[in-house]
């Protein structure tokens, strides 16, 4: 059976792809301001995001458990140069990741989704804290995920990042 998010990433990433597919390369390296990432250096950061959820997600279900290590963002995104490759490739990589990562949540059996996994350190590893009462399950990050995934559509283009929630 289709796990709901599933269902709302896949469209959620379909959608998007085609309104990034439209931005040009040129548009599509340039900064909005100094110090802000280019919808480049976004997708890239989008496209580890997918790579470090997949292998948390993964190992959540396989283990009942997880450990989710952090990662530097700014060093990752800064290690790919996201500004030097093409656009249409980083789309693509990121189209066909998320399209992946939603297989596979799919296919994440009811009880690894309702597992709570973490206690202490959510806030290295959550993009937004769950509310109060509410455990971090698997379920939660799934869901999180979506919501930062959207979060930065929207940074791309604001059309990209409503329903976030």
């Amino acid at each position: 059976m289709d796990h709901p998010l599933a269902s709302r990433l896949r469209d959620a990433v379909e959608r998007a792809a085609r309104a990034l597919e439209a931005l040009d390369d040129a548009a599509a390296s340039r900064a909005p301001a100094a110090g802000k990432w280019s919808p480049k250096e976004v997708l890239g950061h989008l496209i580890d995001s997918a790579l470090v959820n997949y292998q948390r997600f993964a190992q959540a279900a396989a283990r009942g458990a997880a450990e989710f290590g952090t990662y530097d963002q700014q060093a990752f995104v800064a290690l790919q140069c996201p500004r030097e490759a093409p656009w249409s490739e980083l789309v693509a990589l990121w189209r066909l990741q998320n399209r992946h990562l939603a297989r596979l949540v799919a296919r994440l059996p009811a009880e690894a989704l309702a597992q709570p996994l973490l206690e202490r350190g959510l806030e290295r590893v959550a993009w937004k804290l769950p509310a109060p009462g509410r455990a971090a399950t698997l379920e939660y990050f799934v869901g999180d995920y979506l919501g930062h995934l959207t979060h930065h559509l929207g940074q791309i283009a604001p059309g990209l990042g409503r329903n976030a929630d």
